[in-house]
């Protein structure tokens, strides 16, 4: 939850899991440079209170949470902190951005989302805009990368699967299908890429503090390219609990507003391992740098055919390379080995996914 004003927590008031009314006071932030005596006590919004307490001059806290937020009467809209924050880092005019937020305020989300959203027309500036996007966008993913080689130490892992079964059983399905609901083989490998970091779950997490800290849910980061330039990684959310029809919905959901400059913040920040596929690009394998804090990434070239081995019998198969990039101060090679070897399992048995 986003809020509007700069500060620093005081107190807690509501421990996660509880259900409190709407407008119940979930935090109490203290203004910067303020003391921390004089702590006003949260009490839920809906509780009566029988007697008002005589006025006292107000001290410098805020709630954070604000059930309406009305807008400015100057007509600027308000910024959160963590929005005007993202809006440095990505170059973005907070005056070209329009809030989706309470009373017209601008989020994170709406920053993020101006970055891949197509510029307003100007004349003789259209150009000169989308390079400043993309240039905004590139120094964010050229940081974000540096600090991955430079603080991450990782690890390479590869392994050839076969996906002649997966793929005989994705042709058969989507045969009994209409084409709308027909299921694409992306969506057999981020489901079995969840299920297997299930199985293996130091490949499920960030590194956070100088300590791993493993995942609450398995929500799969999916690398989509921007036809403008760049690149996004947002999660679909807790994918080991999702059907492959879901995930199918979501993943085209997903990809559409991030190509839209729709996408959520959480879906920016809650990834918890991630999933990148470039065998559209003809790629064979790929070796990705993890997207910090996280710990893993799995990679996915294109599917071919190549000679395969079995029972002393030599014929050709359809396979995959799939590769794993995977932080050593979490886990080593046995067990990203041990990962790599669930998927191809789960892979062999499609029905099951």
């Amino acid at each position: 939850m986003e809020i509007f004003e700069d500060g620093v927590i005081a107190s807690i008031e509501v421990q996660p899991g509880k259900k409190v009314p709407v407008g119940t006071p979930l935090a109490t932030l203290r203004a910067n440079g303020a003391t921390a005596e004089a702590l006003p006590e949260a009490k839920p919004a809906t509780l009566p209170a029988e007697t008002p307490p005589p006025k006292k001059p107000e001290p410098p806290f805020i709630h954070a949470v604000q059930p309406m937020v009305a807008p400015s009467v100057t007509g600027r809209a308000r910024v959160s902190p963590l929005a005007r924050k993202r809006a440095e880092e990505l170059g973005v005019d907070l005056a070209a951005v329009t809030g989706t937020g309470d009373g017209g305020s601008i989020t994170a989300a709406d920053v993020e989302g101006a970055v891949s959203a197509k510029p307003p027309a100007r004349p003789g500036a259209a150009v000169v805009e989308k390079i400043d996007a993309q240039a905004a966008m590139r120094k964010v993913i050229a940081a974000a990368m540096a600090r991955s080689k430079r603080e991450i130490p990782h690890y390479y892992l590869s392994t050839t699967i076969d996906m002649s079964r997966a793929l005989d059983w994705l042709a058969a399905e989507n045969a009994t299908r209409p084409v709308t609901k027909r299921l694409l083989y992306s969506a057999l490998l981020i489901r079995a890429v969840a299920l297997a970091a299930r199985d293996v779950p130091e490949m499920n997490g960030c590194w956070l503090d100088g300590a791993f800290k493993a995942g609450e849910g398995i929500h799969v980061g999916v690398a989509i390219s921007l036809r403008q330039g760049g690149l996004v990684n947002p999660a679909i959310h807790d994918v080991d609990k999702t059907s492959l029809d879901e995930l199918m919905e979501k993943m085209l959901d997903l990809v559409n507003r991030a190509r839209t400059g729709h996408l959520r913040s959480s879906e920016i920040s809650d990834g918890t391992i991630t999933v990148t596929n470039l065998g559209e690009q003809g790629v064979d394998s790929v070796f990705g740098v993890i997207y910090p804090p996280q710990v893993a990434l799995v990679g996915f070239g294109k599917i071919k055919e190549s000679p395969w081995a079995a029972n002393g019998m030599l014929g050709i198969k359809r396979t995959i390379a799939a590769t794993l990039s995977a932080d050593h101060r979490v886990s080593d090679g046995h067990r990203g080995g041990r990962f790599l070897i669930a998927i191809d399992r789960l892979l062999q048995e499609p029905g099951k996914l």
